[in-house]
């Protein structure tokens, strides 16, 4: 009988904003192949904001969704911390 491992990812990193640092947490979903990332993030109510990132042409998009233009704003943002976890795991 063979078993497979697959390595769970999570981090948590400081993001400036909305014009606050705000804590994301981030955390790999193993089941999607290509790659696929949720993230939630506390707003100014005190509510969770969710939302997931996925691997399409190399780079860590947004999938489109109604979500705060301060989570919009900081696409690029997530990529580079995404990437950069990554490489180090």
């Amino acid at each position: 009988m063979q078993f497979k491992f697959t390595k769970n990812i999570q981090f948590t990193k400081l993001i400036k904003a909305n014009g606050r640092l705000k804590e994301f947490n981030f955390r790999k979903l193993n089941d999607n192949k290509e790659g696929m990332f949720t993230v939630d993030v506390v707003d100014e109510r005190d509510s969770r904001v969710f939302f997931n990132l996925q691997k399409t042409d190399n780079n860590w998009k947004l999938i489109k969704q109604p979500l705060p233009q301060w989570v919009l704003e900081n696409e690029s943002i997530y990529h580079e911390l995404i990437e950069e976890e990554l490489k180090n795991s």
